[in-house]
C-alpha cells in the first residue's frame, strides 16, 4: 500500500477506549480484530475503532483535496466494505462506518487503488482552501510542508500524544479559529506592512495562550522548540501542559498583546468568491452524514458543472473547486435533493449531535433524530448566533468546548447544560418523555423575550440560567 489508513478516534469515543492492535494482521497491514492492551487514542496506523455499527475508520488524506473519480472510489468502497454511512468530521476528516474485521482488507485496497494516500505522522492541519484563496496572508500549506519534514527528521523521533494537533494558518477566506489544537501558527500582518506567524498553544484563536510573533525563518523552529519540549515532558503531554513563562524566554520576538486580531469567521458552507473569476462552493452533509449512493449520485452532477476538486472543510463541509458559475443554481438544487445544506444561514448548521444511539455504544439518546425535532420546534433559537451540542454521553465528543445549550443524554432522561460542555454541571433535568416539550420551550422561551434587535443567544444570556431552568420545567 501507498500508505497506511489514518485511524483516530471516532466522535463517538475516548481515551478509555481500547484501539486494536497492529499485531495479527497476517502481514496484509490490516489491523487485528483483538483488542490492544494499550489504553488511549489510535495509533496511525491501520487500526479500525469498535463502535455501536461496526468498525470505524477515519482519513485523511495527504493531498490537499480529491478528484471526483477518487471520491467517488472512496464512497463505493465504503458501501462495499461497510454500511455505505460517510461522514465529514467537524475537522474535515472522513469516517467510513459499518467495516467488520473482514471486510477491512478490501476497504484498505480499494483506497490503494483510488491513489488516495492517508497523512501520516503528527497532525498538521491548514485550512482548506489553502493555495487558492488569494486573501491568504501567507502560504501555509508550503510552511506545513516544510514543518512536517522538520519533525520528521528530528533525531531521535519524538513520542508524541497520539491526539496533538498543529495548527498552521494563513488566514484568507476560511480560518480554522474554531478548532482546538495543542500548538498554533497564524499569519498575521504587522505593522511595518510584514507578515508573520503568532505561535500560540493550548486552544482555538480565542483561548490560545500567544508566545510570540515570528518571521517565516523563525516560525518551524519555534515550533520544533515546543515539540522538544512536549517531548521532554513525555508521550501523553498536550499543549496546556508547556510551561507558558520558561518559552517566552525563549523567543526573541514577542508579541503585542493589546493588538491580537479578531475577526469572525467566513461560514464554510454557501458561496465562496475567490476572485472576479473563481469562487468555491461549500457543502455541508445533512448533520456531518451522507450514504455513499447519495454521494455518488450528486458526483455525477459535480462532474458536469466543471467541479475537478472536492476539498474537505471544518463544521463538516466540502469544499468543490472548479464550477462554472452559469451552473450553480443546477448543483445547488442536486445537493439539496442529495441531503446537503447550501446555505450558511441553515438552521441545521448550528444544531450539532453526535452520532448517537445504535451507532455509538455509550449514547444513550437517538441525538440526530432529536436535532431533527429541534430544528422543527425551535427555529428561532437557532438564528446563527449559537449552537446547540446534542450529546449522547457526557463525554461530548462531538463538540468538546462549550456551547450555549448542550442535552446530554443519560440512563434517566436528559441533562441540560448552559453555557458549558456536556461534563458540566446542568441547570436542570428532564425525563425521558419530555424532551420533545423542552425542546419547544426553549424557542418559545427566545420568541416571547427577544427583544428588538437581540439574538438568540444574547437574549438567553440576559435572561440567565435560572430563566433557562424554569422554562424547561414547564415545558
Amino acid at each position: 500500500m501507498k500508505g497506511s489508513l489514518m485511524v483516530a478516534i471516532d466522535a463517538q469515543t475516548v481515551e478509555e477506549q481500547m484501539c486494536f492492535s497492529q499485531g495479527g494482521a497476517a502481514g496484509n497491514g490490516v489491523a487485528s480484530p483483538l483488542p490492544s492492551m494499550v489504553r488511549g487514542a489510535c495509533p496511525s496506523l491501520s487500526a479500525p475503532m469498535q463502535t455501536g455499527d461496526g468498525l470505524l475508520v477515519r482519513l485523511r488524506p495527504s493531498t490537499p483535496g480529491l478528484t471526483i473519480a477518487q471520491l467517488r472510489l472512496l464512497a463505493e468502497a465504503a458501501e462495499r466494505h461497510g454500511n455505505g454511512l460517510i461522514e465529514i468530521t467537524a475537522r474535515g476528516n472522513f469516517q467510513l462506518r459499518g467495516m467488520t474485521p473482514q471486510s477491512m482488507p478490501g476497504l484498505a485496497a480499494d483506497i490503494d487503488r483510488a491513489g488516495i494516500v492517508p497523512e501520516s505522522g503528527v497532525t498538521i492541519e491548514v485550512p482548506p482552501l489553502s493555495g487558492v484563496d488569494p486573501s491568504e496572508i501567507a502560504d501555509a500549506r508550503g510552511l506545513a510542508e516544510r514543518l512536517r519534514n522538520a519533525v520528521d527528521s528530528l533525531h531521535p523521533k519524538p513520542l508524541l500524544a497520539a491526539k496533538l494537533a498543529i495548527i498552521v494558518d494563513g488566514g484568507g477566506r476560511l480560518v480554522l479559529d474554531e478548532i482546538s489544537a495543542d500548538i498554533r501558527l497564524k499569519a498575521v500582518n504587522a505593522a511595518d506592512g510584514s507578515q508573520l506567524w503568532r505561535l500560540a498553544i493550548a486552544g482555538t484563536q480565542a483561548t490560545a495562550t500567544p508566545l510570540a510573533d515570528l518571521t517565516s525563518e523563525q516560525a518551524i523552529p519555534g515550533v520544533i522548540t515546543l515539540v522538544k519540549a512536549l517531548t521532554a515532558i513525555g508521550p501523553r503531554a498536550r499543549g496546556r501542559d508547556l510551561d507558558i513563562a520558561s518559552l517566552r524566554a525563549r523567543f526573541p520576538t514577542i508579541l503585542d498583546f493589546s493588538h491580537a486580531e479578531s475577526t469572525a469567521p467566513d461560514s464554510p458552507v454557501g458561496l465562496i468568491p475567490l476572485n472576479k473569476q473563481h469562487s468555491a462552493l461549500g457543502l455541508r452533509p445533512a448533520f456531518g452524514q451522507i450514504y455513499a449512493q447519495d454521494l455518488i449520485r450528486f458526483l455525477d452532477v459535480a462532474k458536469l458543472a466543471g467541479v475537478h476538486e472536492i476539498r474537505t472543510g471544518p463544521e463538516h463541509s466540502l469544499l468543490l473547486l472548479g464550477l462554472s458559475r452559469d451552473r450553480i443554481e443546477d448543483i445547488l438544487a442536486a445537493a439539496a435533493d442529495s441531503g446537503f445544506q447550501t446555505r450558511a444561514g441553515d438552521p441545521a448548521n448550528y444544531a450539532i449531535p453526535c452520532a448517537g444511539a445504535g451507532a455509538c455504544a455509550s449514547a444513550y439518546y437517538a441525538t440526530r433524530e432529536a436535532a431533527t425535532d429541534l430544528i422543527k420546534l425551535s427555529p428561532e433559537l437557532l438564528d446563527g448566533s449559537l449552537k446547540v451540542h446534542l450529546s449522547g454521553c457526557a463525554k461530548g465528543c462531538a463538540h468538546p468546548s462549550p456551547t450555549m445549550l448542550t442535552i446530554v443524554g443519560a440512563a434517566t432522561g436528559y441533562a441540560i447544560v448552559v453555557n458549558g460542555s456536556a461534563s458540566s454541571e446542568p441547570v436542570a433535568y428532564i425525563h425521558k418523555e419530555d424532551l420533545k416539550s423542552a425542546l419547544a420551550a426553549l424557542g418559545e422561551l427566545v420568541r416571547n423575550n427577544k427583544a428588538a434587535g437581540e439574538s438568540a443567544q444574547q437574549c438567553l444570556k440576559r435572561l440567565g440560567r435560572d430563566a433557562i431552568a424554569t422554562a424547561l420545567r414547564q415545558g
